[in-house]
């Protein structure tokens, strides 16, 4: 294979770029960067995806004597950049853990030789302590990290082996070049600290537009027909659908499949080789619509990816830029759809609650969800708020779903001031469903139970239907009015933002397009009440966790009729858990405690003697409480100062599930005894008594 700086060719970037890459210009920025590179001093760079990274520290490996080292966190993608190189006449190699012997010990031989100019590795390779004395008898010149965000340890890409890649530069004493396309101010500064040891690299900022890329957001309205209906409108384009669950991926390819579209899922629970197949179709065929979680995708080189579709709402603004920006990566035009609603926003505030990040990591986060939520609910130009949130000001595109049709707006100051009026005359206690039944005057019963058809709210909202202020409740979500607490199950709860409009010292603009559209909006069955369903969610995520761990399937742990009970009755004790349909005495004592943990929150499910919790549910369970609250009375006698003594539990179940009416019947109970009928006969038999 030729060496292109050996063979003739001038080590001048410029003509190494037609030469063996065949561009005859340097896309905008590029050439700064390159030449930076070459110099020797240390780079970061943070372009749009598909800008052309990778060819800033490829040419400059080619421009600069020994070998280049890239750190990159996929194996696909180095396997794709090795044979791109390969293909162009380039030495390159990569080790990896899906290398076969022989290729090993190829790259081993070429670095030997001194014939590789660049060497791929995965992070987790430099654990290894001879990965250093490796690449130090390479002769390294350069190493280039790609994905350098992945070093950001409250990431959603952090890779912890990225942490040693600053040792690495140390120990090799040579100039670090990092790049990524997702990186705010704060994972910059992350970077320098742990890649640059805190000494700020040459900067290169090179914006994030991709103009080529049309957005677009709709609230959720049968999000299954949205997603077909839009993959339909493309038919015959490469597309991904990232969706938020595994199950999700399958079921949504296999409806791609029955409508006539070319589909497969991919997701981490699949095999590696059923992963490999399906990366290697994506990149091999035309018009092959990939069903994913965000495992799938990152590094992605197919440049001809028409359409990206998000069918839940994503994690972050970055985690959004980056899937986007896997469209379209030729520059010509490219299409996204992102669909949310208010289970979506949840399910994101409940993940950062409930992680184990510190207080503020967790409000750093709940600030990234803010700006994708004001990019969900915007009023205008979508690329104007994304670019903004970058550090970037910018013109309306003109290629956005909302520049195409500008929305109505309205002065939606007095709804929201009556939604948040309900939710703080309620504690906050409650989620959108019942607060809308108190808007609209629901005199149901459990409105009246709660004694809530006497609050000054109840009824005010009348003036809008149940699914307009469900629009007006997600778009309230949106601008982080009101927050669900994952303490409270999803119940609403009023942000410091939303006081200064309920106080009359702001008005807010809200969507009346979406508002409108509510009018029409299909009755979708739901398995609970909007109440209900966060607890209904959360009950799912622990059958899950059981089931995976167990290895069974969800059903056998409890089938869905057995959850919505919980949900809707919410047991407080294991008597109460014991009397839910579907939880018997075996259920009970394997998953009773983690469930009722869900239901009523850590403590709830208090130690509980296996005698007495055969008879959770049960009247017997309450005679068993009341015979060892006599005993207890009783253990020392009458008077306090006799010898101790005391039934065994095994006993008293006995005595609590046979309710003898005698002391002769009394004696003749295993475990008692007339030394005990003595002490207790009498006193148990008037518990007794007062059960029968």
């Amino acid at each position: 294979m030729l060496d292109p700086v050996t063979d003739a060719l001038a080590p001048d970037p410029q003509a190494l770029l037609a030469q063996v890459f065949g561009f005859q210009a340097f896309r905008p920025g590029q050439e700064d960067i390159v030449r930076a590179v070459i110099a020797g001093r240390d780079t970061l760079a943070i372009m749009p995806t598909g800008g052309g990274k990778s060819l800033c520290f490829q040419l400059p490996a080619l421009c600069l004597p020994g070998l280049t080292v890239v750190i990159s966190p996929l194996i696909a993608l180095m396997r794709d950049q090795v044979r791109a190189l390969r293909e162009a006449g380039v030495e390159a190699g990569a080790l990896t853990s899906g290398n076969t012997e022989e290729e090993t010990e190829a790259v081993f031989q070429a670095i030997d030789d001194g014939r590789l100019k660049l060497l791929y590795m995965a992070p987790e390779r430099l654990a290894s302590g001879s990965a250093t004395a490796l690449l130090r008898r390479g002769g390294v010149g350069l190493i280039a990290v790609d994905e350098a965000h992945c070093v950001s340890q409250w990431g959603h890409d952090f890779r912890p082996d990225y942490l040693r890649i600053g040792e690495l530069k140390r120990a090799l004493g040579v100039p670090l070049a990092a790049f990524t396309a997702t990186a705010d101010e704060e994972t910059r500064a992350e970077i320098v600290t742990r890649l640059f040891d805190g000494v700020a690299p040459e900067t290169f900022l090179h914006g994030f537009d991709r103009p080529n890329i049309h957005l677009a957001f709709e609230p959720k309205d049968q999000p299954r027909q949205q997603i077909l209906a839009f993959a339909a409108a493309r038919k015959g384009q490469s597309g991904i659908v990232y969706c938020a669950s595994r199950a999700k991926t399958e079921a949504l390819a296999r409806a791609l499949g029955d409508a006539g579209h070319l589909a497969c899922h991919y997701h981490g629970g699949m095999d590696a080789e059923d992963r490999r197949v399906v990366e290697a179709r994506f990149q091999r065929e035309d018009g092959l619509i990939v069903v994913a979680t965000v495992a799938f995708g990152m590094g992605i080189d197919k440049p001809d990816i028409r359409w990206v579709a998000h069918a839940d709402l994503p994690k972050s603004i970055e985690g959004y830029y980056q899937e986007i920006g896997r469209a379209g990566r030729d520059g010509a035009p490219a299409e996204t759809l992102t669909l949310f609603g208010p289970e979506d926003i949840r399910l994101r505030r409940t993940q950062i609650d409930e992680g184990l990040a510190p207080p503020d990591r967790k409000a750093a986060d709940h600030a990234r969800l803010n700006a994708l939520l004001g990019l969900a609910e915007a009023t205008g130009c979508r690329r104007q708020q994304l670019l903004g949130y970058f550090g970037e000001a910018a013109e309306p595109c003109g290629n956005c779903d909302l520049c195409d049709t500008p929305p109505e707006l309205f002065d939606a100051t007095d709804a929201v001031r009556k939604a948040l009026s309900a939710a703080l005359r309620t504690d906050e206690s409650y989620g959108a469903g019942h607060l809308i039944e108190i808007l609209l005057g629901a005199a149901n019963d459990k409105i009246r139970a709660r004694g809530h058809d006497q609050l000054p709210t109840f009824g005010v909202g009348r003036d809008l239907t149940r699914p307009q202020w469900q629009a007006v409740f997600r778009q309230m979500m949106g601008h982080d009015l009101i927050r669900p607490d994952a303490a409270r199950h999803g119940a609403l709860v009023m942000t410091a933002r939303a006081r200064p409009i309920l106080r009359g010292e702001e008005r807010i603009t809200l969507r009346l397009d979406l508002i409108r559209k509510a009018k029409t909006r299909p009755v979708v069955r739901a398995l609970v009440s909007d109440e209900d369903a966060p607890l209904m969610s959360a009950l799912k995520a622990k059958r899950r966790a059981l089931s995976e761990a167990a290895g069974l399937p969800a059903y056998m742990i409890f089938p869905d009729r057995t959850l919505i009970e919980m949900a809707e009755v919410r047991p407080a004790n294991m008597d109460q858990m014991a009397r839910i349909t579907g939880v018997g005495a075996k259920k009970l004592d394997s998953y009773g405690a983690a469930f009722l943990e869900v239901i009523a929150g850590a403590g709830a499910a208090q130690p509980m003697h296996p005698a007495r919790k055969a008879l959770a549910g049960r009247d017997a369970g309450d005679l068993f409480d009341r015979l060892e609250a006599v005993q207890l009375e009783l253990v020392r006698g009458p008077e306090g100062h006799d010898r101790y003594l005391n039934c065994p539990q095994t006993t008293l179940r006995r005595i609590a599930e046979a309710k003898p009416r005698t002391l002769a019947d009394l004696e003749r109970i295993s475990g008692m005894g007339a030394q005990k009928v003595e002490r207790f006969g009498t006193a148990f038999l008037e518990a007794i008594a007062g059960f029968c």
